[in-house]
């Protein structure tokens, strides 16, 4: 699965279908029924950065289970309660898995659900049964209204994914984990940097200020304030940068600062008119 986030706009339709198909319903022997509470077997997660003190930027984050190339969770299973199909589908035995609430803590991700009445950890399935069955793509794919989701063979050339993530530098989300997950995403959020400038003879917001980033090896970025004197820069890297503002009639003004998270808000900057 590849995901675009630059185009999810946080509907929450890919998570609703996913109730939808396994609320309710057993699957057996891929899966049974999902709880009504409690249970998001497609999740999204809210990444919030602030752009302006009255500007924040969300990217919305769906995250099945990644259906690792490497699964934590399989390592942690007894008696082969978890496998993974020969399409790289890694699927819970419902009846294997029964007591195994260890498996819960095993997934890195936070992907997989205890379902307190079954006795029973469960998780996304992309909807085994349906490709089973002759579908193309999950529910949470066939879903979504604006199509940022893709699904198919990566070993097939043809397949939309593949014609995708040819185009597209995908990657995964939180690599660091070493599960080599076959969830792709395009737009991560990356290091944010924003500020806002103002004319301090003025004491109002300071529009069309050019605003240029230099990194550690001299690359430089530049950008210029809005109608509300806001700036930002994103897809930074966690390194000490220099930022230097310049108007026109006013006196330049350097910041030197250091990437540390990922969002970083500079403040007001305050440009004097020059003498």
């Amino acid at each position: 699965m590849a995901i675009d986030l630059n185009l999810c706009i946080g509907c929450y339709n890919c998570q609703i279908a996913c109730k939808d198909e396994h609320v309710g319903n057993d699957f057996l022997p891929i899966a049974k029924a999902q709880p009504t509470f409690g249970h998001f077997w497609m999740s999204i997660k809210e990444i919030e950065r602030v752009l302006a003190p009255s500007h924040i930027k969300v990217t919305y984050i769906p995250t099945p289970c990644q259906h690792c190339g490497d699964p934590a969770c399989m390592k942690a299973a007894k008696d082969n309660a978890i496998y993974k199909r020969p399409d790289g589908i890694v699927i819970i035995d419902p009846m294997k898995a029964v007591g195994q609430k260890q498996l819960v803590e095993a997934c890195p991700y936070g992907s997989i659900f205890w379902n307190e009445e079954e006795n029973l950890p469960q998780k996304c399935t992309f909807c085994a049964h349906l490709l089973d069955d002759g579908w193309k793509e999950p529910r949470c794919v066939q879903s979504c209204p604006v199509s940022c989701m893709y699904f198919g063979d990566l070993n097939d050339p043809k397949s939309g994914i593949s014609k995708f993530l040819t185009k597209h530098q995908a990657e995964a989300f939180e690599p660091e984990k070493g599960t080599k997950p076959s969830v792709k995403y395009i737009g991560l959020p990356k290091p944010h940097l924003a500020g806002s400038v103002i004319f301090g003879d003025k004491d109002e917001c300071a529009k069309e200020v050019s605003v240029t980033l230099t990194g550690p090896d001299g690359a430089k970025r530049e950008s210029r304030t809005d109608f509300f004197g806001d700036f930002a820069f994103d897809d930074l890297e966690r390194v000490k940068y220099t930022v230097r503002f310049d108007a026109k009639g006013y006196v330049s003004q350097t910041k030197e600062f250091e990437m540390t998270g990922d969002s970083q808000y500079l403040g007001e900057i305050l440009l004097n008119k020059a003498v």
